[in-house]
């Protein structure tokens, strides 16, 4: 049974103030209210650091409607497309370490993975421009299980390239599944293993693990989709088993402005690699786009921001860094095709001053 979300959603709000200055604390609060009520959405989870420790951390509403299970700074989402920079990440670790080159054909590390007519190198798997295919048909629906990373490369590992590699922006999180497999070969530890130990724990990311159909997960939402009608039904349930690089973690919002935090603070890469990771790469023809290696780069009030999104079956996630500032800025919610990029845009111009 279907029933519309304006008639139970009514609840729960935890807050946690710090840094942020008291006189933004109820602008924050007014842009999470407006939103939660306009977009019909569950539960909605918001996290904005400035500078310190999560300064402000709230929940709305319910992580589970069936059970009226409130939702809390606590509750976990599934993170979908928001893996990818924890994965950019961890590969520029291995960088770093002067473990892997970025413009090598990824065989000298992945030797498993079938030739192409064109080589491909890591840099291009973490920009979207490889030329491996994004889903077909029913793919993002998969509910088969798949026991390890490499295995999981089977749906397309095959497949012909759709074009020259660096000749075309083409969205992949199955080049980035690619990618966490290159890290994995390279780190010569499971991607899970390396990105817990190498990014996670030094980030204070508490919460974030894999998703799992199988493994309980305390404070896990549920997921929804909003009908056209506007009833609310479930989502299926996927098995993102095979695509933990490009779209499997869970986390809370705190636990990715705590990662955002870290990465401002060059805790976990260098000054110079940050900018690499930040900027645009430029395609074989001279010409640019908007995204870098694992992050999509924009302006907005004249700053310049470092962006990703995500979305899947019952969740929408967006993060927002603003290096200048210090600012981060993470909006969650357990609802398809949720308008979490624009509750993140609206949450930023309260923090800086709007000049809308």
């Amino acid at each position: 049974m279907a029933f519309r979300i304006g008639f139970i959603f009514a609840l729960v709000a935890a807050a946690v103030s710090g840094q942020v200055p008291p006189s933004k604390a109820p602008g924050l609060q007014r842009v999470a209210d407006a939103w939660k009520e306009r977009a019909h959405i569950p539960a909605l989870s918001i996290s904005v650091q400035s500078g310190g420790p999560p300064d402000y951390a709230a929940a709305w509403g319910y992580s589970d409607l069936e059970n009226f299970v409130p939702a809390t700074p606590k509750t976990v989402f599934r993170l979908a497309s928001l893996s990818k920079p924890f994965t950019a990440v961890a590969a520029l670790k291995l960088v770093e370490a002067g473990k892997l080159d970025l413009d090598a054909e990824i065989q000298r590390y992945l030797p498993s993975f079938p030739r192409k007519q064109w080589p491909i190198t890591t840099r291009q798997l973490l920009s979207h421009l490889s030329g491996i295919r994004a889903y077909e048909g029913d793919e993002i629906n998969i509910t088969k299980h798949y026991s390890d990373l490499m295995e999981g490369l089977e749906i397309f590992a095959k497949d012909p390239l759709l074009y020259e590699p660096g000749t075309k922006y083409h969205y992949s999180t199955y080049g980035f599944n690619v990618a966490g497999a290159v890290v994995q070969a390279v780190a010569g530890v499971p991607f899970a293993t390396f990105v817990e130990q190498q990014v996670l724990k030094p980030s204070a990311t508490l919460t974030m693990r894999p998703d799992s159909v199988f493994d309980i997960i305390p404070n896990r939402a549920r997921g929804y989709y909003l009908r056209p009608d506007g009833q609310i039904q479930n989502c299926g349930l996927a098995d993102t088993s095979y695509k933990l690089p490009g779209g499997g973690w869970v986390a809370t919002a705190t636990d990715i402005t705590q990662f955002a935090r870290a990465l401002m603070d060059e805790k976990l890469l260098r000054p110079e690699t940050l900018d690499l990771m930040w900027s645009s790469n430029k395609l074989k023809d001279g010409s640019s786009n908007s995204y870098g290696l694992g992050w999509n780069n924009e302006r907005r009030q004249g700053l310049r921001l470092a962006t990703h999104s995500g979305g899947q079956q019952g969740t929408s996630t967006f993060l927002i860094l603003c290096p200048e500032r210090k600012i981060s800025i993470v909006v969650l919610a357990n609802l398809e095709s949720a308008p979490v990029r624009d509750i993140a845009l609206d949450l930023f111009d309260e923090m800086v001053g709007s000049s809308k």
